[in-house]
């Protein structure tokens, strides 16, 4: 079984990466670009059974930091 998790800063939380990216954007002639928010994907390859309990576990204790940054798991369909 597949997972993903997406990993984004919470809103108010500074992102100085978003703001590099933006930058470079603008600076490349995109300038129909608002804002940029940085965050993670992380992919997990889990043995079948692993729950979604266990998953939220892993984001919470050393995925993502919960202080500042906010988690969303995404199971995939095996083909």
């Amino acid at each position: 079984m597949k997972a993903r998790v997406f990993i984004t800063l919470k809103s108010g939380v500074l992102d100085p990466q978003g703001k590099a990216i933006h930058h470079a954007l603008e600076g490349l002639g995109f300038a129909g670009v608002n804002d940029v928010r940085a965050g993670k994907l992380i992919e997990l390859d889990l043995a079948d059974g692993t729950t979604d309990s266990e998953i939220e576990d892993m984001c919470r204790k050393l995925l993502a930091n919960t202080v500042i940054e906010n988690f969303r798991i995404e199971r995939l369909e095996t083909a």
